[in-house]
């Protein structure tokens, strides 16, 4: 289906108010030193139908985005928001990013696609905190969304049960940033955004030793479980990203997902 974004920008999507929270996102991935210039080359991993490369294309001219998504379902909206809106400049990946070329199971939430993940784990393990993910959104949604402040929050249990209903299970194909950049030829990624439910640290062990120095800036989402946090932050400044800074969105200040934005 085809909705509209804040600004009127046209945008095909699955759930039109979740179009809507992705756009949210979006100006919140662009701070601390990230920015988007002209002729840049950005990779999108766990594009969803492809807002943030939408939003990316228009900022400067002569990007180009490679944007990743493994859910054939949200592929077909993502392949039809870089015909309407790419002019050949993204490319869509059918694919999932992991440590290894292959493939792997994924949970599809129909009633909530951005939340597809190889690993539901992270919400089976603690049901409570999905309700608070929900309960936080509704606290602080996008100010064209800003009705939902005036749902009690006593009914965040019954949102979230909703949305996780229907859920399914489904094969996709994976494969690796260093297999990207080898076939593409590719000589430098100007920006990398990592937001794959879960997945960022199998991505970043993806990458080849030679291609570290290809990479100048990244914003990844981190599920800090087992201490990942930490050891992504070390990965990264071993690779001589020495600029980072950590901070988490406002209504998530009690859960375990944080933004890491680093730079060389």
């Amino acid at each position: 289906m085809l909705t509209k974004l804040s600004d009127g920008t046209p945008i095909h999507c699955i759930r039109k108010p979740e179009a809507r929270m992705l756009d949210h996102h979006v100006e919140g991935y662009l701070q601390h030193g990230i920015q988007i210039n002209p002729g840049d080359v950005v990779f999108d991993v766990g594009a969803n139908v492809g807002v943030f490369g939408v939003r990316v294309l228009q900022k400067a001219p002569e990007v180009k985005v490679f944007c990743f998504e493994p859910i054939p379902e949200i592929a077909d909206a993502l392949r039809a928001n870089a015909s309407l809106h790419g002019q050949g400049r993204m490319v869509v990946i059918e694919e999932g990013v992991s440590a290894s070329i292959g493939q792997a199971t994924f949970t599809y939430f129909p009633n909530t696609p951005a939340l597809s993940t190889a690993h539901p784990e992270q919400w089976d393990q603690n049901p409570g905190a999905f309700k608070e993910a929900v309960k936080s959104t509704m606290k602080n949604p996008p100010e064209s969304m800003r009705w939902m402040r005036w749902i009690p929050t006593m009914f965040s249990g019954l949102i979230a049960n909703y949305l996780v209903k229907g859920r399914h299970t489904v094969t996709c194909k994976l494969t690796t940033i260093a297999e990207v950049i080898n076939t593409h030829k590719l000589d430098r990624i100007d920006l990398m955004k990592i937001d794959c439910e879960g997945a960022e640290w199998d991505t970043l062990m993806g990458i080849g030793d030679e291609h570290w120095d290809k990479i100048k800036s990244m914003v990844i989402e981190v599920h800090d479980e087992d201490g990942r946090l930490d050891q992504v932050k070390h990965l990264l400044g071993s690779h001589g990203f020495t600029r980072q800074v950590v901070e988490q969105e406002e209504g998530l200040e009690n859960s375990k997902m944080y933004n890491l934005f680093a730079l060389r």
